[in-house]
């Protein structure tokens, strides 16, 4: 039997799809694993079979997160009403055990629908599976309340990840503003994923503002294809009194490059009753503006595609309904005494409606069952910080995973870790003055600013050699 700790696979570089398909898996992911794997580069899927290899992650901390209960963070914020927060040191107790640049590989947990856009042969498919993807990128941010740590000037993050074909590399390439950039790409060359995140925060009184700053790019080579988009705003409520919920809202335009086929998603606000809480719905169009299908489900739940006429008379037949069931109805908010300063998060009214005839796109992973004492991380979110045996010797000693504020947190030691974030960000501090007064500017090392040939917007692009392992000029960061 397998640990229940450890999520467990089975990759096989060149395998037989009987022997997958039968395989028996005690972590009782085979049908999940089995498509992921399908979806896979050919690479991976070959006639004969000639070897095996195990792969096995941690699937917890090593430490329970600390209680927020008795901390207020309203002597923090009382005066910053409306402003940026990146500049505002926030009591570690409100962090997470990861470094930002550790959350936006985030994005990468569900790689396989990269996979299948590259394997399908329509371009209106294709922007169904990126589609998904990008929705799938934001769904870990579902009860994430906690904030990630900032990454100090120069800090890099990387990760391979052989089972789901890609690997990535990360850097903060600016303080001021915070600016981190990533780069990831598939193993065997079907696609490049890259991008630059400003996440500028703004507080509000009652809740926190994230205003999605940066383009990211997804690049499908083999068929030459382009796609673009930026990620819709997140909002944290009840930072002062109540429980801490999260919403995402905003348009999310998906711009194929060189077809001209555009997906259009609307990150549903809450509203009034909460009838909307967590829903997305949308198109795709190609360049003469025809509507092949609407994209419609919930980013912390599932997404699905049908046709635009079958969508339109099931949302017909839904209203009528909806009249009926509300009609002299009151709600929560009816109910909310005029004291009660806490805006609490509506009732999920129910789970997405699957209108005849669509067609699954994406479903999101299941949390493990002590996800609520561990930050409410993903399976995939518990194994980023995890430092295996030998890893110091390959790794660049400006990885997030060499940081002790975030190690000592994620080990349950509070004092420790804020200690040690207190140090960091001090010596930060005391090497941009020292640079400041021989009037010398900081160098990136991976990234540099350069012009996004589709958008044509400028933005921070990858200059290549980080995995050539030369990293002896790196600055002393931690």
């Amino acid at each position: 039997m397998l640990d229940s700790g450890v999520n467990s696979f089975f990759l096989c570089g060149t395998f037989n799809i009987s022997f997958l398909s039968t395989c028996s898996i005690s972590s009782g992911r085979q049908t999940d694993l089995t498509d992921h794997m399908l979806s896979l580069s050919p690479v991976f899927v070959c006639d004969q079979f000639s070897f095996l290899v195990f792969f096995h992650f941690r699937t917890s901390l090593p430490a329970p997160m600390f209680s927020r209960n008795n901390v207020s963070i309203w002597s923090i914020l009382k005066k910053c009403i409306g402003l940026e927060l990146s500049k505002i040191t926030m009591p570690i107790v409100f962090n997470e055990p990861l470094s930002f640049l550790q959350r936006i590989t985030e994005y990468m947990e569900h790689t396989y629908l990269i996979n299948k856009a590259c394997s399908l042969p329509d371009s209106i498919e294709r922007m169904q599976a990126v589609a998904a993807f990008a929705v799938s990128a934001v769904a870990s941010q579902w009860d994430r309340t906690g904030k990630p740590f900032n990454p100090l000037l120069g800090e890099t993050y990387e990760l391979t990840r052989e089972e789901l074909g890609f690997r990535l590399v990360s850097e903060q390439v600016s303080h001021h503003p915070p600016v981190s950039a990533f780069h990831a790409e598939s193993l065997v060359g079907d696609f490049v994923f890259h991008g630059s995140i400003y996440p500028k925060l703004k507080f509000w009184g009652k809740s926190v503002e994230a205003e999605p700053k940066g383009t990211i790019t997804l690049e499908l080579l083999k068929h030459n294809e382009a796609y673009t988009w930026s990620n819709p705003y997140c909002c944290v409520h009840n930072i002062i009194l109540g429980k801490l919920w999260i919403e995402q809202y905003g348009t999310v335009e998906i711009v194929n490059h060189s077809t001209g086929d555009k997906c259009v998603l609307n990150f549903k606000p809450c509203g009034m009753f909460g009838k909307e809480l967590h829903k997305v719905e949308g198109y795709i169009q190609d360049k003469s503006k025809k509507k092949h299908c609407v994209i419609y489900g919930k980013w912390t739940e599932c997404m699905w595609s049908v046709d635009p006429q079958a969508y339109e008379a099931h949302k017909k037949s839904e209203r009528k309904g909806d009249n009926k069931k509300h009609k002299n109805v009151r709600t929560n908010r009816d109910r909310k005494s005029d004291n009660d300063d806490a805006d609490d998060m509506p009732e999920v009214q129910e789970t997405v409606s699957v209108v005849p005839g669509s067609t699954l796109l994406w479903r999101i992973d299941s949390r493990p069952a002590h996800s609520a004492s561990m930050y409410n991380f993903t399976n995939f979110a518990m194994s980023l910080n995890e430092l295996e045996p030998g890893m110091e010797a390959i790794l660049a000693p400006t990885d997030c995973r060499f940081r002790p504020d975030i190690r000592a947190m994620e080990n349950g030691n509070m004092d420790e870790a804020s200690k040690e974030k207190e140090r960091l960000e001090e010596k930060q501090r005391a090497s941009r003055k020292e640079r400041a007064k021989y009037e010398e500017e900081w160098s990136t090392r991976w990234f540099q600013m350069g012009t996004n040939p589709y958008t044509g917007a400028q933005g921070w692009l990858y200059t290549g050699g980080y995995f050539n392992r030369n990293y002896q000029d790196l600055p002393n960061i931690y």
